[in-house]
C-alpha cells in the first residue's frame, strides 16, 4: 500500500500542471467531451435503431444529464462553461478575462471532437449498416446528423439564424463547440466537405448565431435585471461608506472637544 502511494505521488508530481489556465482548459475539454459523448450517443441510438430505442424526449433528457455531468466534473476547476457562448457572455460582463475566451473555445471544441470520435468508434458498424456502406450528410439514410446539427427541410438559412432554441427546426444548435468539433470530425472521418457546404453552408449558423444570441441575451438581462440589482448593491455600498465617513468625522470632532 505504501509503495503504491509513492508511485501514485510520483505520477501526480510528474503530470501536475501548474499553469491555472491550462488546467482550466483541460477541465473544459473533458467536460465538453462528456456532453458530446452522452448527448450524441443518445442521438446515435435513436437514429440507428430507426426510433425503436429512444425518442425526441430521451435525446433531450440525455443532453440535460450530459450537461449536468460535464459541469459537475469540470465546474470546480474551470467554472463548467462547456460552451464558448457562456465564456463569451461572462467576458462581456467582465466576470472572466478575455484571454480565457480563445483558450476555452479551442479546448471545448477539442473535447467535442474527441467525444464524437468515441461515439463514431462505438457505433461504427451500425453507422455503416444504416448508411448502406456509405457516410451521407443528407437524405433518408443520412448519418451526419448524429454528430452535428442540420436544419429541417422547411427551414431556410435566415430563419435558422434566429431560432436556435427550436429543436425541431435545427436540433438546438446553441453550442458552437459542440457543433464545430463533431463537424470537423465527420469531415475527416469520411463524410467529407459536404458537412460544411450542405444546406447553403448551414454550418456557419451554429458557429456564429449563438454568439449574437449571447450578446443580445446579456444586453436584455442587464437592461431588465442586472443593472438594477447591481445599482441596489452599489447604493448600499455607498450608504455604508458614507456612514463610516460620518462616524469618522464625529469621532474626530469628539476628540478635538476632549482636548
Amino acid at each position: 500500500m505504501g509503495r503504491q502511494k509513492v508511485i501514485l505521488d510520483k505520477f501526480a508530481q510528474t503530470f501536475h500542471v501548474r499553469n491555472l489556465l491550462i488546467r482550466q482548459a483541460l477541465a473544459e475539454c473533458l467536460g465538453t467531451l462528456i456532453l458530446v459523448m452522452f448527448g450524441c450517443g443518445s442521438i446515435a441510438q435513436l437514429i440507428l435503431s430507426g426510433g425503436s430505442h429512444g425518442m425526441f424526449l430521451t435525446v433531450n433528457f440525455a443532453f440535460g444529464f450530459a450537461a449536468t455531468l460535464g459541469i459537475l466534473v469540470c465546474g470546480q476547476v474551470s467554472g463548467g462553461h462547456i460552451n464558448p457562448t457562456v465564456t463569451y457572455a461572462l467576458c462581456l460582463l467582465g466576470r472572466e478575462p478575455w484571454r480565457k475566451f480563445p483558450v476555452y473555445f479551442l479546448s471545448q471544441t477539442l473535447g467535442a471532437f474527441l467525444g464524437s470520435g468515441i461515439i463514431f468508434g462505438m457505433y461504427f458498424d451500425a453507422i455503416q449498416d444504416y448508411g448502406q456502406g456509405s457516410f451521407t450528410v443528407v437524405g433518408d439514410n443520412a448519418t451526419a446528423g448524429i454528430f452535428a446539427t442540420y436544419p429541417s427541410k422547411h427551414l431556410n438559412l435566415l430563419n435558422g439564424f434566429f431560432d436556435q432554441s427550436m429543436g425541431f427546426n435545427s436540433g438546438y444548435a446553441v453550442n458552437p463547440a459542440r457543433d464545430l468539433g463533431p463537424r470537423i470530425f465527420t469531415a475527416l472521418a469520411g463524410w467529407g466537405s459536404e458537412v460544411f457546404t450542405a444546406n447553403s453552408y448551414w454550418s456557419l449558423v451554429p458557429i456564429f448565431a449563438p454568439f449574437i444570441g449571447a450578446l443580445l441575451g446579456v444586453m436584455v438581462y442587464q437592461l431588465m435585471v442586472g443593472w438594477h440589482v447591481e445599482g441596489e448593491e452599489r447604493d448600499k455600498r455607498e450608504t455604508v461608506e458614507q456612514e463610516e465617513k460620518d462616524m469618522f468625522k464625529l469621532s474626530a470632532v469628539s476628540d478635538k472637544e476632549t482636548l
